[in-house]
């Protein structure tokens, strides 16, 4: 009679599992035919090298804020989490972590980090929001003029949002049913399970990631130098958020077009390329962009507190979070 009952209780649990855990196949379907709003795009901007201030305001000037953290002050944690590795894929995270989430899930193109939140897998663009309730995207190099309605959106191949601002990037979050990510969140979804300093492993490595644009700044501002006495220079006349810096060949990447910059979560993109704002009501953009991945910390380490949340520039970006549901 103990063999039977042990035998019934295991046949149970196996039905239990089929039932909870859907297949791979099926959450890529889900994925796919979930994203029908990604709108066009093109590339980022300029190299922050300056010397003097503790804490530079990125990129390339020198501004009044509070100062920044070394790169392993700011980590989280160095010890890798206690789980087995996971895909890559954004796809194939959502497929192979749902039985262990207890039937709690995450929305089209975002990831699980654990068992407690959910993170955009890729950069965030904007979707505009007419007057009469329709859509339309938004282009990458354009700031949002007062009065324009836009909310997130995000997934592979676009060119992500550049010239926003943390409040802009807040409020488009909302809009799409997310919120900005606090700033833990953000660094533990960028060292991944491993806690290492940069997505991919302890040490930078070149290339892996968006971090070696070149300058448009300079490209189009002939004379800019990174010298003290030019400092003003970056900023004047609204020149950081010329649509042209993005759009210069060699500068911004398109999402996931580097496909080693990401971890066992399967985040994309979250050392340069752009900064990305996070939730500090004092103003905080992470990761550095496709200049810079260490003025202000290395990697997933890197911090910018020099500006307030109304700040925007052609380098700043950003990407949502947001809490698992249960269907």
């Amino acid at each position: 009679m103990r063999v039977l009952r042990n035998t019934a209780l295991t046949i149970a649990a196996i039905a239990t599992v089929g039932l909870v855990a859907p297949t791979q196949s099926w959450a890529t379907k889900i994925l796919r035919n979930q994203v029908t709003d990604l709108g066009k795009a093109k590339r980022p901007l300029s190299r922050a090298a300056r010397k003097g201030a503790t804490q530079k305001a990125s990129p390339l000037r020198f501004d009044r804020g509070r100062t920044g953290v070394d790169a392993t002050s700011a980590l989280i944690g160095l010890l890798p989490e206690t789980s087995n590795a996971q895909p890559k894929s954004a796809f194939d995270v959502i497929g192979a972590t749902s039985a262990i989430t207890e039937k709690r899930f995450c929305p089209a193109h975002m990831v699980p980090i654990g068992q407690s939140y959910c993170i955009d897998a890729y950069e965030g663009a904007l979707i505009q929001i007419l007057p009469d309730g329709s859509e339309q995207s938004w282009s990458p190099y354009q700031q949002l003029r007062e009065g324009v309605k836009a909310r997130a959106t995000t997934g592979p191949g676009l060119v992500p949002q550049g010239y926003i601002s943390g409040k802009e990037a807040s409020a488009a979050c909302k809009l799409s049913g997310k919120r900005l990510c606090k700033p833990e969140e953000w660094q533990k979804a960028c060292m991944g399970p491993q806690r290492t300093l940069f997505p991919y492993g302890a040490e930078r490595q070149p290339n892996k990631c968006n971090d070696h644009g070149r300058s448009s700044m300079q490209f189009y501002n002939h004379g800019l130098t990174d010298r003290p006495e030019d400092s003003w220079k970056w900023g004047a006349n609204g020149n950081m958020l010329d649509p042209r810096l993005n759009a210069l060949e060699g500068t911004l990447a398109k999402t996931g077009e580097h496909p080693e910059c990401t971890n066992e979560y399967g985040v994309f993109d979250m050392v340069g390329n752009l900064h990305e704002w996070v939730d500090d009501p004092w103003g905080t953009f992470n990761g550095g962009y496709y200049l810079d991945t260490h003025l202000n910390g290395d990697g997933c380490a890197y911090r910018t507190t020099a500006h307030d949340m109304s700040h925007k520039d052609y380098s700043t970006g950003f990407r949502c979070c947001a809490d698992m549901s249960d269907e």
